[in-house]
């Protein structure tokens, strides 16, 4: 009995090692490409003479440089603001596909990115 008991527990880690390998690297980028879309919202808001299809096109060469396949129809580029208040707010819809030993599913991230 403690034997098996020994082999279901180090099953179980190994099980979590493999979820946890296959999981965090996409959570990893998501969070480094939220902080690309800042970085792009902030330029644009700073930069009167940047059109939405230029910070689209930034957006797009940030989620290459993550190895992210994203299209300019998954990226929302939208301007807020008054006279002297401006401000982008750009957003990405992407999924991400995991797989994992006997079973498939898909990450959806919503990154977004508003300077106001």
């Amino acid at each position: 009995m403690g034997t098996l008991k020994l082999i279901l527990g180090i099953a179980v880690m190994v099980a979590a090692v493999i979820v946890c390998a296959t999981v965090i690297p996409p959570e990893m980028t998501y969070l480094s490409f939220q902080e690309d879309l800042k970085e792009v919202s902030v330029l644009g808001s700073n930069n009167y003479n940047k059109t939405d299809d230029d910070l689209r096109l930034a957006v797009l060469n940030k989620a290459r440089a993550h190895d992210l396949a994203i299209t300019p129809e998954q990226v929302t580029v939208q301007r807020i603001g008054t006279a002297g208040l401006a401000g982008v707010f750009v957003q990405v819809e992407y999924t991400v596909p995991v797989n994992l030993p006997g079973y498939s599913f898909e990450l959806h991230f919503t990154p977004n990115s508003g300077n106001k």
